[in-house]
């Protein structure tokens, strides 16, 4: 199976991307969540997480080869396991990721079925389906995604501790999350959880 690949990002479409590994270049399905911020790498080397599937056509009596990719290992697992939840094939599960894996576990953890029905492609009946499913699954996917820029991989541990820290402020861990983020994209100079939590409220009031 083709797990991962890195290249030169050619072109990026509505559902996918094109990416230049050598003398050959792949055509990759990806989330939607993912697309604005691939816009943004076009002619960079990238590098994708990828899962490798065949795709029925004809009433299965065709099967195409397709690859999905992803930002992180994370993102990945996240979709193997949304997948698995019956009604919501591969095509389904991309068109519906429109916001980051860690809000929609929230949503799950959450049993927000309200956020899970504002996705595309998903109903309420499947929503339902997806939080009887999953609900107790997805912890390891509540944090969110390390963060880009001056926040990398050094500073991820920062935005955790603010995530924690209003929680055990009472908020609910989903809506820590999203004020989290909130708080971060709009003051992106914060150097500490205590900065974060204190934009977050202010964000909040």
């Amino acid at each position: 199976m083709i797990a991962h690949l890195r290249g030169h990002l050619q072109s990026v479409d509505v559902t996918s991307v094109l990416l230049q590994c050598g003398a050959v270049t792949y055509e990759v399905l990806v989330p939607a969540s993912d697309i604005e911020t691939l816009r943004e790498q076009v002619g960079a080397e990238v590098g994708l997480h990828t899962l490798h599937y065949l795709e029925a056509h004809g009433q299965g009596t065709t099967l195409l080869p397709r690859l999905v990719g992803f930002l992180t290992q994370q993102d990945r697992a996240f979709f193997q396991l949304f997948t698995s939840v019956k009604g919501v094939g591969n095509r389904k599960a991309l068109r519906a990721m429109t916001l980051e894996p860690a809000r929609i576990a929230g949503a799950i953890a959450e049993r927000d079925t309200a956020l899970l029905v504002s996705l595309p492609e998903i109903g309420k009946r499947t929503a339902e389906t997806i939080i009887a499913s999953l609900h107790d699954r997805v912890d390891t996917f509540l944090t969110s995604p390390t963060p880009q820029g001056p926040h990398s991989e050094a500073g991820v541990g920062f935005l955790q501790d603010a995530v924690t820290m209003l929680v055990m402020l009472g908020e609910p861990p989903a809506q820590a999350r999203l004020l989290v983020e909130e708080a971060l994209r709009i003051t992106p100079q914060v150097e500490s959880a205590q900065d974060l939590v204190e934009s977050a409220y202010q964000l909040r009031s």
